[in-house]
């Protein structure tokens, strides 16, 4: 029910973007942000919310992290501005940070079996199918009402998750608490918001200005800052030698690039539906519905198939369904055929179904039991990021090519954008058979050893 609200947040919204930004005479950099500002705190605030999970109980911080998404969700619906919806936005993505990762720790810690936890993992990873497929027919119709009441749809399912998790979930946290560490909250943070803020206003101040250079300079600082603090500490917020793990490190790129494609797909194409071709916000969504339905159907099924024969398979079957979905809408126009669009639609669903289990299983799967809350957030974080830059890439691209008519120039303007999410595809593919061979399995497992030896796993 979490990733069910937190999944519905995020496409109910962006089936919204048209409303709001007639409400609010909101330019496009207002429109990324309202959907920036929350997957920007999200990713900021993942890792330590898995940590604090461990250290404190999973269920107490499940179930802070629901009240405040609720509250969140609350205040959206009545904001009387875009910088209030921002701010109220960036409320949910607090709560939300507490969610996803604990919910995978919760599971991780349910299910010893790998091969059970493979599947578990993949009907946790089908509730995206279901959201995807929700979401636009329900923002659709509830935007037909007023914009408003998409986030109302969260306080009902929020307080139901809060009764239940009260009433079935067993509580737990890692046997030894791990220490907070705030220099590298920081770091994460300044990292993060500098790199997608120099993205998104890039187009408006220019690329070169003082102050984009700046903030591009920052990031990496704050980059070089994590690199180089985090190992020296002995319970770091980010543990750097995970990523000494091939598959880990491939799982975590993987999911950057897919949640990117994801997160450009949406954004582009909820504009494309209705400012271009000026459908209704319920018309898109049912338009959309085939992708959600294939992302609902493949979901479990790559559970299954991780479980059976590895990741390899489902990861290849995801880039190439992203990467073709991608090259097929980098040639639309304002009178594409619906049959193009549908067929597009299909093949993205397929794609994007098979890459969620395996992104997940690989980041949970031969961590130390106690480090699973870290390990999840890891993967979640990885997403998260993803889906901020996929939506600050493609909309500064397409809102620099456009000019200041969405009307007349997005199909046109778009079509870079279609190209930079094919490339993400390919990126999948080739990962996916660099870090699934007999190479990447011997990194893992030296790197398991290495975290034993030196008592991470203790």
């Amino acid at each position: 029910m979490s990733l069910l609200i937190v999944g519905l947040d995020v496409t109910i919204v962006n089936v919204a973007l048209p409303s709001i930004r007639a409400d609010f005479h909101a330019s496009v950099s207002e429109l990324q942000w309202t959907i920036d500002a929350y997957t920007l705190v999200l990713a900021s605030l993942l890792m330590v919310s898995g940590s604090t999970a461990d250290r404190l109980g999973r269920v107490r911080v499940f179930q802070v992290g629901l009240t405040i998404f609720t509250l969140g969700s609350l205040l959206c619906s009545v904001a009387p501005s875009t910088g209030v919806l921002i701010g109220a936005r960036m409320l949910q993505a607090v709560g939300g940070s507490m969610l996803n990762p604990v919910a995978m720790s919760i599971i991780r810690n349910t299910f010893d079996d790998p091969r059970e936890r493979a599947q578990a993992i993949g009907v946790w990873g089908g509730v995206v199918g279901i959201s995807l497929a929700l979401g636009p027919v329900i923002g659709g119709a509830l935007v037909g009402i007023s914009w408003r009441a998409i986030f109302l749809v969260n306080i009902p399912v929020g307080l139901l998750a809060i009764a239940l998790t009260a009433r079935y979930v067993p509580e737990s946290r890692a046997a030894r608490a791990r220490r907070v560490d705030p220099v590298g909250q920081v770091l994460v943070v300044v990292m993060l918001a500098s790199l997608v803020y120099a993205i998104i206003e890039g187009p408006d101040k220019g690329w070169t200005s003082p102050t984009i250079v700046g903030l591009f300079v920052v990031s990496a600082a704050a980059l070089c800052g994590l690199i180089f603090y985090e190992p020296k500490r002995r319970e770091p917020l980010i543990e750097l030698r995970f990523f000494r793990s091939a598959p880990f490190a491939g799982a975590t790129i993987i999911a950057v690039c897919a949640f990117a494609a994801m997160a450009g797909f949406l954004f582009l194409n909820t504009l494309y539906l209705q400012e271009v071709r000026g459908y209704s916000a319920l018309h898109a969504g049912l338009l959309t519905l085939p992708m959600a339905g294939m992302a609902m159907i493949f979901g479990p099924v790559s559970g299954r198939v991780v479980g059976t024969v590895g990741p390899r398979i489902p990861l290849l079957i995801g880039g190439v369904g992203i990467g073709l979905s991608a090259v097929l809408l980098a040639t639309i126009e304002p009178d594409t055929a619906i049959a193009h669009l549908l067929l597009a639609y299909f093949v993205f669903g397929i794609g994007f179904g098979f890459i969620n289990t395996p992104i997940t299983n690989t980041a949970v799967s031969g961590m130390p039991a106690d480090q699973a809350g870290v390990a999840a957030a890891v993967a979640s974080t990885s997403r998260m990021v993803g889906q901020s830059l996929g939506v600050a890439v493609v909309g500064a691209v397409t809102s620099a090519a456009a000019g200041a008519s969405l009307h007349t120039s997005f199909a046109q303007a778009s079509h870079t954008a279609w190209w930079i999410l094919a490339g993400c595809g390919a990126v999948i593919v080739g990962l996916g058979l660099l870090t699934t061979g007999a190479w990447a399995r011997g990194t893992a497992a030296r790197t398991a050893d290495q975290l034993m030896g030196t008592g991470v796993a203790a």
